[in-house]
């Protein structure tokens, strides 16, 4: 039996079901792309600022972040806290919680679409079940004869929307799983590399003022 025919057994819910199928494969779609195409890599950034500020050169930092903005996701995250290093390390640390806020609700696009749908399309489809039924006992309570087949028929029928509801469900649940897994990860990167290059600004900070008044 093709899924064309599927559709037409399934009745009119299936078309809000196509509907949220064709809206949940698209933002998965997109967010993958979106997150697959900026660079998520934070470890390396870090590394370099490092490297840097060691040298207590917070221009050349500047600057190595400047370079890698167009798609490094920390990169901006990193500009801000730099551009913030003459206010002191909690103005750093402030700046920085902002702007990654900023960049992660960018990169959290749509996922409460793929939360709702995921709630919204196994209701529909038990919706659509129910109506079903209840066309089905219409049927039975009309016929003359009732058999097995009749029964099943009108059931088997059904719970196709519940079957497809489910389906999108599953999609849509596992889609948002699996990119918030990549945010989640992307943020605490990004907060631990935070931390540790304000540590390590103060410390050469520190090291600079103790040579000096030597």
């Amino acid at each position: 039996m093709s899924l064309f025919t599927f559709f037409k057994m399934g009745g009119f819910f299936m078309w809000p079901l196509l509907l949220f199928s064709i809206a949940t494969v698209s933002i998965a779609i997109e967010r993958v792309i979106y997150l697959f195409y900026h660079n998520l890599r934070v470890s390396d950034l870090e590394d370099a600022i490092l490297e840097c500020i060691k040298k207590n050169d917070i221009q050349g930092a500047k600057a190595l972040v400047g370079d890698r903005k167009a798609r490094r996701m920390a990169a901006p995250i990193m500009g801000r806290l730099l551009e913030n290093a003459h206010l002191g390390e909690h103005i750093m640390e402030k700046a920085a919680e902002s702007e990654s806020a900023a960049v992660i609700t960018r990169m959290e696009n749509g996922f409460d679409f793929l939360t709702a749908l995921g709630s919204l399309a196994p209701i529909t489809g038990f919706l659509g079940t129910v109506s079903g039924m209840i066309g089905a006992f219409k049927s039975i309570a009309e016929a003359t004869e009732v058999n097995a087949q009749i029964v099943a028929g009108g059931i088997y029928e059904a719970l196709i929307t519940t079957v497809f509801g489910l389906i999108i469900a599953i999609i849509a649940m596992v889609a948002s799983s699996f990119l918030t897994h990549i945010v989640d990860k992307f943020a605490a990167d990004t907060e631990k590399a935070c931390s540790e290059i304000i540590t390590q600004f103060a410390v050469t900070n520190t090291v600079n003022s103790g040579a000096a008044g030597a």
